[in-house]
């Protein structure tokens, strides 16, 4: 994960903690979840709809 050691992981989850608190960490977690997973969709139906409209063309 990008070289990060256990130690600075650590240190950015107290960070986290600190910053948002122990009752928001969950939701902020799944919202990272949502957005990586609606990104992912995205390139998916860019590089169909690239695929579909250079078919469509010929």
């Amino acid at each position: 994960m990008a070289g990060l050691k256990p130690q600075e992981l650590l240190i950015i989850l107290v960070i986290l903690l600190v910053l948002f608190g122990g009752s928001k960490l969950p939701q902020l977690a799944r919202n990272v979840g949502r957005a990586q997973k609606e990104f992912k969709t995205g390139l998916d139906e860019g590089v169909n709809g690239t695929d579909e409209e250079e078919s469509e063309a010929t």
